[in-house]
C-alpha cells in the first residue's frame, strides 16, 4: 500500500512563502497523478492543485491560482507544493495524495490516498 509523509508546514506571517513536500513510497510512483488538499477547522477537505502523471499539465483551484505552484521529481518520488504570497484563509492541515494510474490530476475525485498531513498557519 501506498504511503505518503508530508512535511514542510508550519507558522509564517501573510504574504510569506512556504514549500511542502511528500515524499511517496512505491516504485511507480511515476506513474501516478498527485495532488494536494486541504482542510480547515470546521470545513471539508478541499483540492489545492494536481499534477499528471507525467508532469505535462497543472490543476488549480481559483483562491490559489497564481499564488501556489505544484511540481514532482520522479527521480526522488517527491511532489512538492511552492505557497506564495500566503493569507490567514489559506491557514490548514494540507494532506498530499495519490491520483490515478495513468491520471490527469483532475478532476478531484480521481485521488484516492492521502497522508497525514502537514499544519500550515498564517498569521494576520
Amino acid at each position: 500500500q501506498v504511503q505518503l509523509v508530508e512535511s514542510g508546514g508550519g507558522l509564517v506571517q501573510a504574504g510569506g512563502s512556504l514549500r511542502l513536500s511528500c515524499a511517496a513510497s512505491g516504485r511507480t510512483f511515476r506513474y501516478y497523478a498527485m495532488g494536494w488538499f486541504r482542510q480547515a477547522p470546521g470545513k471539508e477537505r478541499e483540492f489545492v492543485a494536481g499534477i499528471r502523471w507525467s508532469g505535462v499539465s497543472t490543476y488549480y483551484a481559483d483562491s490559489v491560482k497564481g499564488r501556489f505552484t505544484i511540481s514532482r521529481d520522479n527521480a526522488r518520488n517527491t511532489v512538492y507544493l511552492q505557497m506564495n504570497g500566503l493569507k490567514p484563509e489559506d491557514t490548514a492541515v494540507y494532506y498530499c495524495s495519490r491520483g490515478a494510474y495513468y491520471g490527469l490530476g483532475f478532476p478531484p475525485e480521481e485521488y484516492e490516498y492521502w497522508g497525514r498531513g502537514t499544519q500550515v498557519a498564517v498569521a494576520s
